[in-house]
């Protein structure tokens, strides 16, 4: 009997998370799960990449395994290993194993923190072969119809250390995400926190703004994800100057005069 997943989250969510399409990635994703292909997404922070997965995998009826992948993430991590426990060595099978087992979407968030030796376990699961091998056990899993392959990460964080190769790039269907426009962003803030549109519209050209100062000493620039974060906080009582101190210009920057300059633009939005 499998132990109990600790890095995979399988999710059948009651309700459709509430996604905002930004173009025809719905329809692209849609056509890439009825013929078996992988889906790569790229994008910067809080943009939306999980949460369209979310979406999709309500949409299409599948279980969603969801891996955060990290520095540690090995292969085994993913397929699985050999437990010693009170009553024996059992087999536990990692999220990609059950994924491909039971069918569904196996979804790994920044892919490319995780150990190289994942894109070999990945690579006969993302051509014609859809083939996941065990090499503890000795099975060979054909993947089921229903099985989905998708990957993410933020190019911005790419060095020469940590990037997607070319060979297993060239596998996925590619879809880039990036910061909606204006108008959607504001329905996207409204409906996720509740808030009115002039709340959400003035946060929204704050975020703009913000996202113009990206090539002074920032790393990242203002997400939905934060806009959110501070359109929830105002509208639970929090002053805009707060909220935005403590969910815009102090995630964005440790430097203490590069946060007081994000305040500056601050306190030009909300007077």
């Amino acid at each position: 009997m499998n132990a109990p997943l600790t890095m995979a989250q399988v999710t059948p969510p009651p309700t459709r998370p509430f996604y905002q399409a930004c173009g025809n990635e719905e329809i692209l994703f849609q056509h890439a799960w009825e013929h078996g292909l992988p889906v790569l997404i790229k994008g910067p922070t809080g943009c939306g990449k999980t949460r369209f997965v979310q979406h999709m995998a309500h949409r299409l009826n599948l279980p969603l395994y969801t891996v955060a992948c990290h520095d540690d993430l090995s292969a085994a991590d993913l397929v699985g290993r050999h437990l010693i426990g009170a009553q024996g060595t059992w087999w536990q099978d990692g999220p990609l194993t059950r994924a491909v087992r039971e069918g569904g979407i196996c979804y790994l968030d920044e892919v490319v923190e995780a150990r190289q030796d994942t894109a070999v376990v990945l690579h006969p699961l993302a051509d014609d072969r859809r083939e996941l091998y065990l090499e503890r056990t000795g099975e060979v899993l054909r993947a089921p119809p229903g099985f989905m392959l998708v990957v993410s990460y933020n190019p911005g964080y790419q060095n020469l250390l940590k990037g997607m190769k070319p060979s297993t790039r060239q596998r996925f269907v590619a879809l880039r995400f990036s910061y909606p426009e204006p108008a959607e962003e504001q329905r996207i803030v409204a409906t996720e926190a509740q808030v009115s549109d002039a709340l959400a519209a003035q946060l929204v050209k704050l975020g703009q703004a913000l996202r113009r100062l990206e090539q002074h000493d920032l790393e990242e620039v203002a997400s939905t994800r934060l806009l959110i974060f501070a359109a929830r906080m105002i509208s639970a009582g929090m002053s805009p100057r707060e909220a935005c101190l403590a969910c815009l210009a102090e995630p964005l920057s440790d430097d203490p005069q590069t946060v007081a300059a994000l305040m500056d633009v601050v306190d030009l939005h909300f007077v």
